[in-house]
């Protein structure tokens, strides 16, 4: 099955596919998502952070205190937003991480691992299990389970880890597509024409 999606996804990588993708995930970075937060904020009444917004911070009592800091109408609002914008869009940037993936790897010896356009699933199920345990936190106020918020926070570590892994691959598939004709000045033209025909 995973061999039969990483092949789909090599098929129909292309510039045509990348762009419209890259534009999908942009919409939902630059206004969704800061709508959603905007909501939040007049909703709780005063400036709040988006749990899922957290970096590596292994703390379930700074999630516990952040759920009540919402306030009823805040933890409305997100709860919403999880379930609406906050769906999506993990399906949207992976989307565009496995087609960047695909386009810099498939058919290339430097390739880091077998189905490495897959790796952005991972992050994936990582930022759904953490909206669960949001969703989870928000809707069960006051009641309150440490566990799941434990959880939450391996989810979110793991769902960062997993985006910085895949944007250290991006970066590396660039440097070698740039560089794969012997370098020198025609090394990022040949590239720009490479993705360009994909």
């Amino acid at each position: 099955m995973l061999r039969t999606l990483s092949r789909w996804l090599d098929r129909i990588a292309s510039a045509k596919t990348l762009l419209p993708a890259l534009a999908l995930a942009l919409f939902f970075m630059a206004y969704l998502m800061p709508l959603l937060a905007e909501r939040m904020n007049t909703a709780a009444g005063h400036p709040v952070e988006p749990i899922d917004v957290l970096m590596f911070k292994f703390d379930p009592a700074l999630i516990q205190r952040m759920v009540e800091g919402y306030g009823d109408a805040g933890r409305a609002v997100y709860a919403e937003g999880i379930a609406t914008f906050d769906l999506a869009y993990p399906l949207a940037y992976t989307f565009l991480f496995c087609l960047a993936l695909a386009l810099l790897f498939r058919n290339r010896p430097y390739a880091p691992f077998p189905l490495v356009n897959l790796l952005p699933l991972v992050g994936l199920v990582a930022d759904l299990a953490e909206n669960a345990c949001i969703v989870y936190l928000l809707r069960a106020y006051p009641a309150s389970s440490s566990t799941v918020a434990s959880v939450c926070t391996v989810a979110s570590a793991v769902k960062w880890a997993a985006a910085a892994g895949v944007l250290a691959l991006i970066g590396y598939g660039l440097i070698r597509l740039a560089f794969r004709s012997g370098g020198g000045s025609q090394g990022p033209r040949v590239a720009a024409e490479s993705v360009a025909e994909a």
